[in-house]
């Protein structure tokens, strides 16, 4: 008489399939990550809630449970984005260092930054292009990115007070400078090498133009 063998090894389509977590903490923080290449890659009308789902091995259910909707999930990858450049930019410690040095290094950071995140140079033009809609559904994103505008008053008026700086300048337009600079190499990355036959992403193209913005900076600060 035969026997029933109950085997325990997995089906060979479901072989490389991740175990299930109870832990909420990590199912979203994997949703966040992949949800933000989906988001950056296709924006908010292109992406896909089902991609999103199957690359993390949820399900739609569970992430409308977390997220509420595809559009409150894309406002949890902005939030993300902004929350993870603000967490490392506050590390920085610029405090620690004379005013023009740390002007030099936050202008460095947002550089490479930029540079090594092509999916939030994306995620904020999207995010334009929706001219601000979702961002401003948000109720932490103010919170999240006040600290980079107290940094730069602070350094700026340190700067000021010692000489270094020359007085009468808006720290949110020194921002705004910095963020212009540091963003039109990856965001206008295309187009411009294109017009221009100029692959501005090839090292020391790229280490160039990141000595040439904190220069910019720098002398537009300097007394």
């Amino acid at each position: 008489m035969n026997e029933l063998v109950h085997s325990t090894a997995a089906p060979a389509g479901r072989a490389a399939r991740a175990p299930r977590t109870n832990d909420p903490a990590r199912t979203m923080a994997g949703i966040l990550d992949v949800a933000t290449k989906e988001f950056a890659e296709k924006g908010l009308s292109g992406a896909r809630i089902d991609e999103i789902a199957a690359a993390t091995q949820t399900s739609k259910r569970m992430i409308y449970y977390y997220f509420g909707s595809k559009e409150g999930l894309y406002v949890a990858v902005l939030e993300e984005s902004y929350r993870r450049m603000r967490a490392i930019e506050g590390a920085l410690h610029l405090e620690d260092l004379a005013p023009e040095a740390a002007l030099r290094r936050l202008v460095e950071f947002t550089f490479d930054h930029h540079q090594g995140n092509p999916d939030y140079i994306r995620l904020v033009m999207t995010e334009n292009m929706e001219r601000g809609a979702y961002l401003a559904q948000s109720k932490i994103i103010r919170e999240l990115n006040v600290p980079a505008i107290e940094a730069i008053r602070k350094l700026y008026e340190r700067g000021v007070a010692t000489g270094v700086f020359r007085p009468g300048l808006d720290p949110i337009d020194i921002h705004a400078s910095i963020s212009a600079l540091t963003f039109f190499n990856v965001s206008n990355q295309h187009t411009f090498g294109l017009i221009f036959k100029h692959d501005g992403q090839l090292p020391d193209a790229t280490a160039a133009r990141r000595h040439s913005i904190v220069e910019l900076i720098a002398r537009f600060l300097r007394a």
